[in-house]
């Protein structure tokens, strides 16, 4: 490793037990966890972003949680500067950055930089909104997926406001948003050296994990945490509702469909979600894959003596579990 600062980062999609892994890794290397979630940013949403609760943090500091207001707009952007800045920090305590999550566009606009973009057009934002009144927002997600697949492959068919910029990007240069990175910086120092890993688990074993943790999220109260953000007043229209888990409850409570269709659909929507999260991933360079969940002592085992064979001296002492 030629840097003198490293970064290492757990990736992967969703219910592979990238928040365990971090925390057995952190163990080792005294290292500190920066999110790498879009919606776990936001105060009140738990639940549904199955927040590692304090007393399972195993005493290792977690940053970038709970930070922004639910009814503000946490963009990659603004993830890019503060997870950057986290970095430093750590970095000057002699602790290792450890970025955990599953929100593959913040984690390449942390390590490689957003281009700044055209300047909003509120004309074309006011066509696209008219045209998703009438049709829908997955009319709007297929026009992304025609001109912008990569992004199609991050962007929640639902979440209006991405969508319409991924859309306004490309009806204003003529370029797809993903085509722009090229140009683009990381906010990172030249001296950080990224090692970045992601698991995976074959379908089937990962379709049991998310049935199981839908039902663990209904079972820990969901449905009552919805309410009483709404009931503390935050709109329905903020945009940590329209993320997974959180749009489908809020259509539940609509009465949209029943609960048992609205827990299915959280299942079927997971399973989509880490399908696209994959094949994002598949994309990002120099990854090193590991395959298993997170939690088991043995993939723990093979993740770590992975970093020490690359040369990873921050890597101490015999594997600790629990």
């Amino acid at each position: 490793m030629t840097a003198s600062k490293p970064l290492l980062a757990v990736l992967g999609p969703t219910a592979t037990g990238k928040s365990a892994l971090a925390i057995a890794i952190a163990r080792r290397v005294d290292g500190e966890i920066i999110n790498c979630d879009s919606t776990a940013v936001y105060r009140g949403f738990d639940i549904g972003t199955d927040k590692v609760a304090l007393a399972d943090q195993g005493g290792i500091p977690h940053h970038l949680i709970d930070i922004a207001d639910p009814n503000a707009e946490y963009t990659a952007a603004d993830y890019a500067r503060d997870a950057s800045r986290v970095v430093s920090d750590v970095q000057a305590r002699g602790r290792v950055p450890i970025v955990a999550g599953g929100t593959g566009f913040y984690f390449r606009a942390l390590t490689r930089g957003l281009f700044p973009g055209p300047g909003k057009s509120d004309e074309l934002r006011a066509r696209l909104s008219r045209t998703a009144n009438r049709r829908g927002d997955g009319f709007l997600w297929r026009m992304v997926r025609r001109v912008d697949p990569a992004s199609a492959d991050r962007i929640l068919p639902g979440d209006h406001k991405r969508l319409v910029r991924a859309l306004e990007v490309y009806f204003q240069t003529g370029k797809p948003l993903t085509a722009h990175f090229a140009d683009t910086v990381s906010p990172l120092g030249p001296d950080v050296a990224v090692t970045a890993l992601a698991l995976r688990m074959d379908l089937p074993r990962l379709a049991d994990r998310l049935a199981e943790r839908v039902d663990a999220q209904f079972a820990a109260g969901v449905l009552d945490e919805v309410q009483e953000l709404l009931a503390r007043g935050v709109p329905p229209t903020a945009r940590p509702f329209g993320g997974l888990v959180y749009r489908q409850v809020m259509e539940y409570l609509r009465g949209v469909r029943s609960l048992g269709a609205t827990r299915d659909l959280i299942v079927q929507e997971n399973r989509r979600y880490a399908r696209r999260q994959l094949i994002w991933f598949r994309k990002e360079p120099n990854l090193i894959w590991f395959e298993g969940p997170g939690e088991l002592p043995e993939v723990q085992t093979r993740v770590l003596g992975g970093l020490a064979e690359r040369g990873l001296s921050i890597v101490r002492g015999p594997a600790a579990h629990g």
